[in-house]
């Protein structure tokens, strides 16, 4: 038999190689890091307890995502929204994004919910008829810079109080300092792709899916508007629900290890075997390289590199720290615009890229989105404090 024939080559390498002794040390090495400090039976009761909650907590809430907006982005196909959005707005994102009008649902839907919301309209073959095949993976760069960014500037904007301040400008800098850091981030993804696939590949071939569609028409289902009303809604959701299965490796492997890289003990400094304890590696890296950050970003104090260490794993959890941190009085509105940029724009997309990729049958360029995506959260950062200082001096 063949090894490359099938839907994936497969590669070949000694049966003995370098890889073969390596690894055993490296994974070991990593357990005892963790065991070292957590102790052997809490290291492995919080891996356990920790993807259990991501299950409970974080799985089944993406999934009912899915499902939504996949019936969601199903309906706007099916009735000619996609159409008109990809009409009207080709002009603006084409030259800012580089990519077809119809990209901005990515911008919508995920602003108003989560990352993987994107995959639901990724799914939709009329959506993704729209995309060049080198455009398509970057949709997981786009859509996870806007990934839960109504909760995040809602909760920012919620701070005003506790701050004693007006916190709308510092929002609104850092909204804009997230919109180019996605700029920054799809850019680069597509440098990559465009090399890979070349500029001219389709990302669905209209030849392989029995059909050919002029340029002026779109396909719809068959049956009066309300039997198309229904069918749209209904496979949309069964989408959705494909989608948020084919994300649960990512996000309980991924996540687990991200978490346990950058929470600390429980309240009381001592491990418990709880979920979300960890050993803060992430963190204490982050503090030696303060006096390298401090400039970029403009913190008010140390402390507030943990909130964009910790919205690289989990932007809910960031927001947690931002309040905590506003209690104590150890943050600014600049610090608050830098927060917003950088909560918004990464989206715990460590956690989330892996799995994203894989569901839009890229998995191979992983490491090439997180990347781009981490360059373009950094932009996104240093964007917002230069243009709450340029507002400010204005003011």
């Amino acid at each position: 038999m063949d090894p490359t024939s099938g839907s994936q080559a497969i590669q070949l390498k000694k049966e003995l190689s370098a890889e073969t002794f390596i690894f055993p040390l490296l994974f070991v090495a990593f357990f005892a890091m963790l065991a070292g400090q957590m102790g052997l039976a809490n290291t492995i009761n919080t891996m356990m307890n920790t993807a259990y909650q991501l299950l409970m907590d974080t799985v089944l809430y993406l999934t009912a995502i899915c499902v939504l907006m996949g019936a969601i982005s199903a309906l706007l196909s099916e009735f000619g929204f996609v159409s008109l959005v990809n009409k009207l707005l080709q002009p603006l994102m084409r030259p800012i994004y580089g990519l077809p009008g119809a990209a901005a649902l990515g911008i919508v839907t995920t602003f108003l919910s989560d990352n993987p919301a994107i995959l639901a309209l990724a799914e939709d073959q009329y959506f993704r008829d729209r995309f060049k095949r080198y455009q398509f993976p970057a949709l997981c760069n786009m859509g996870t810079a806007f990934g839960m960014g109504l909760i995040v500037c809602t909760y920012m904007l919620s701070l005003s109080s506790t701050m004693g301040e007006s916190l709308g400008l510092a929002v609104i800098v850092g909204l804009a300092g997230a919109v180019i850091g996605s700029i920054v981030s799809t850019r680069l993804m597509m440098r990559h792709t465009k090399k890979i696939f070349g500029p001219d590949a389709p990302a669905l071939s209209n030849a392989a899916e029995g059909m050919s569609i002029p340029p002026d028409m779109r396909p719809v289902r068959q049956g009066s508007a309300a039997g198309r009303f229904m069918d749209a809604l209904l496979e949309g959701g069964h989408s959705g629900v494909k989608m948020g299965m084919s994300i649960i490796p990512g996000v309980l492997i991924i996540c687990t290890v991200v978490m346990m890289l950058i929470n600390g003990p429980s309240v009381d400094g001592t491990y418990t075997g709880s979920a979300y304890e960890g050993i803060r590696l992430i963190p204490m890296i982050a503090e030696k390289l303060d006096f390298i950050l401090n400039p970029l970003f403009g913190f008010s104090s140390p402390e507030a590199i943990a909130v964009p260490v910790t919205a690289l794993g989990a932007a809910g959890a960031s927001l947690g720290l931002v309040a905590t941190l506003a209690g104590q009085g150890l943050v600014s509105g600049g610090d608050i615009a830098v927060f917003t940029a950088m909560c918004m724009c990464f989206s715990g997309y460590l956690s989330t890229h892996a799995s994203m990729m894989d569901s839009l049958h890229c998995k191979e360029l992983i490491g090439k989105a997180i990347i781009s995506h981490t360059i373009g959260g950094l932009c996104a950062g240093i964007a917002a404090h230069w243009l709450f200082v340029l507002v400010q001096f204005f003011a």
